[in-house]
């Protein structure tokens, strides 16, 4: 999505990062982060820069400074805070139901809707992991960590065939569902039909094979 339409779809729905960091106390700390998080979004973490950032808010050296205290520092921030926030998305879609299947049905299609919104900015942060310093990516990926674990007990309340690899159905059923946006195009099937299809191919029961 180019520049000019995210900002568009921004004014006429809102501004979703408005939504995310609005637990911050300064009306600038929350631009400074909102401002950031779409620059790393469009940019990745490598091509932006604290100056791109000071720009687009109107602030510069010590004033910037005075709200972040690294790039690293800041991109950490927006990064857990988007991850917790789609956490609790799925935690909230989850309580809705209590057939294991239904629940894992649930988180997949509430993870895909976060990821494939063109307004999200969790799956370009997910996807920038290679470029940010390696100090940096064990923080990221201790946080992504402790994520999974929400995908752990859906697994382990399963009703899987005698014989399954549950970590590696987690891992597989997560690669999946983590790579759609690669190819997933609007209008041909919406995220939770995708999500739907794909927890239907991993629905193996221990009593049985799925009905279709």
């Amino acid at each position: 999505m180019r520049d000019d339409e995210e900002k568009a779809l921004r004014e006429k729905d809102g501004d979703p990062m408005e939504a995310l960091f609005s637990k911050e106390a300064s009306p600038r700390s929350r631009a400074v982060l909102a401002a950031a998080a779409h620059l790393f979004a469009e940019r990745g973490y490598a091509a932006t820069s604290m100056r791109d950032i000071g720009e687009r808010v109107g602030l510069q050296g010590g004033s910037l400074y005075h709200h972040i205290r690294s790039k690293e520092e800041l991109f950490a921030r927006i990064h857990d805070t988007a991850i917790q926030a789609a956490e609790g998305r799925i935690r909230a879609a989850i309580a809705l139901h209590e057939d294991p299947w239904a629940q894992l049905e649930a988180a997949a299609v509430t993870m895909l809707e976060i990821q494939l919104d063109p307004r999200s900015i969790t799956l370009p942060l997910m996807n920038d992991l290679r470029a940010v310093p390696a100090s940096l990516a064990a923080r990221l990926i201790a946080t992504r960590d402790a994520f999974e674990t929400l995908f752990k007990d859906l697994v382990a309340a399963l009703p899987l065939k005698p014989g399954f690899d549950r970590p590696l159905y987690r891992l597989l059923l997560l690669t999946l569902l983590n790579h759609v946006g690669d190819w997933y195009r609007p209008g041909r099937s919406t995220p939770a039909e995708i999500a739907a299809e794909i927890v239907r191919l991993f629905r193996h029961e221990a009593t049985g094979d799925a009905s279709p």
